[in-house]
């Protein structure tokens, strides 16, 4: 090869190498929905999902339609994935969850363009700039006078109509809260909250939750905020709050890996607790949108949450029988109750924060004394069953959940199939049943009790997913 030659390869070749550096280094395009996520939808989902067809309301031909979301709320969550409604169901481990139905999987590579599309802030196009995250997901801002009961009382008004989840059984009521200053009872499903009355047990509005299995309501002090917390077991978990009157989801809080079990808002809204499997409860401020304090005492799940009226003291629960009251504020410790044997299923307080209530799977309900520590009264075998004939062992007698009502009267309910009414005292003024009403032979509990906020009404959900509800004194009239 002669000088010249040898001379040109070289020229090429470093031309090559800086090209190939040149090109190295350019950016790579970022993920958008026209290029990358529209081709997927149109391959796997707009055959339901698309301009002539849309079901549960859901148009996936379109970015302005993706974004709009369903009649089950937003699917996309700019900047996160985890959150977003349309990753779990394309990711769902369960093929009678997984969309698109009856038909192959979305591959995980194009599952993963679909996260990175949202991860990376939910771009329309290569030139569009990145969406910001909702300003209102981890943010919000309590009512000045969150404390004070004026005005006319929250009622959910012209609530938009949502699709309901189809289930293959009768979905239990998880969770039950009355509203504290309107004929309001909100009781969970799956994958939305409805909003009854008490006493007719109509449903006067529905609501959302995408989130999955409501696993925890509480009402506001003021009834104008809905507290609702679950998610899916063993995939993820959080706490929202609702607007009653709107229904509009006003923040969200946490990002757990499993179903949050237990939550609570405290009397002046700026504080969210909540806890489940991790065994730590999370204090989150609600102006801020950030985690507070973490709380490390148990040593199992935690089971229940509840802040005390004055906003002074949070009690906390798990499933071997510890109870903890701590410091709403500092979260320090403050000192523990030990009573139960059992898996604590409701913790409740009395209006003027003197009186705990706790009741467990162990039988027993416990009226405690917080400034003592010291249970005042107690009532062991609270809601024991009848023991079959012939049935010689242990017979399970636990107390499932217990709720105060406005005058201090205790509701609870048990295995036995019972919902009661107790005294200051302990002692027990009414007794209702729901046995059994069972179609398949399956017995049916009560799951969750509250009483309507004039304390004339006692209502129950059931693990067969029904309201049940009776009438313990006149509207207007005292015990």
């Amino acid at each position: 090869m002669s000088l010249a030659g040898l001379k040109m390869r070289c020229v090429v070749a470093v031309f090559l190498i800086c090209a190939g550096l040149a090109q190295a280094a350019d950016p790579a395009k970022p993920v958008n929905f026209e290029q990358h996520v529209a081709p997927i939808f149109k391959r796997h989902c707009v055959q339901c999902h698309g301009e002539s067809k849309q079901k549960a309301g859901l148009d996936l031909s379109s970015f302005a339609s993706v974004s709009k979301g369903g009649t089950g709320g937003a699917v996309v969550v700019a900047g996160r994935s985890s959150a977003s409604r349309i990753v779990e169901v394309i990711s769902a481990s369960d093929p009678a969850e997984r969309m698109p139905p009856e038909n192959d999987a979305i591959p995980n590579d194009q599952i993963a363009t679909i996260r990175a599309w949202i991860d990376g802030g939910l771009r329309q196009n290569a030139g569009s700039t990145v969406a910001p995250p909702e300003a209102n997901a981890m943010t919000f801002t309590p009512a000045a006078n969150a404390t004070k009961l004026d005005g006319p009382p929250p009622m959910p008004e012209h609530l938009p109509a949502i699709g309901r989840a189809k289930t293959m059984r009768p979905f239990p009521v998880l969770a039950l809260a009355s509203s504290p200053r309107a004929p309001l009872v909100a009781a969970a499903s799956f994958e939305c909250i409805d909003f009854v009355d008490p006493a007719s047990r109509n449903i006067v509005g529905t609501i959302a939750f995408p989130q999955g299995e409501p696993h925890v309501l509480r009402f506001s002090r003021s009834g104008r905020i809905l507290l609702a917390a679950g998610g899916r077991p063993v995939q993820s978990g959080a706490a929202v709050l609702f607007d009653v009157t709107s229904g509009k989801h006003l923040a969200e809080f946490g990002d757990e890996t499993d179903a949050v079990l237990a939550a609570d808002l405290s009397p002046d809204e700026r504080k969210v607790a909540l806890g489940g499997s991790g065994r730590v409860v999370k204090l989150y401020s609600t102006e801020k949108g950030k985690l507070e304090h973490t709380l490390i005492k148990h040593t199992d799940w935690i089971t229940s949450v509840a802040f005390s009226p004055d906003g002074k003291l949070l009690a906390t629960g798990d499933r071997i029988g510890n109870i903890h009251l701590w410091d709403a504020q500092s979260g320090g410790v403050v000192l523990p109750l030990a009573e139960h044997k059992g898996a604590i299923r409701s913790l409740t307080w009395r209006s003027d924060s003197h009186v705990l209530a706790s009741c467990g799977e162990d039988g027993l309900i416990v009226w405690w004394d917080v400034a003592k520590g010291w249970p005042a009264t107690s009532r062991a075998d609270a809601h024991p069953p009848a023991r079959p004939e012939g049935y010689y062992g242990k017979i399970a007698n636990g107390v499932l959940d217990a709720s105060f009502g406005p005058t201090g009267e205790l509701v609870t309910c048990g295995r036995d199939q019972a919902v009661r009414v107790w005294s200051n005292d302990g002692r027990e003024l009414h007794r209702f049943s729901i046995a059994n009403g069972s179609t398949t032979g399956i017995k049916v509990f009560p799951t969750r009790v509250a009483m309507s906020f004039d304390g004339t009404t006692v209502i129950a959900g059931d693990s067969a997913g029904r309201l049940h509800s009776w009438q313990v004194k006149k509207p207007g009239k005292s015990k």
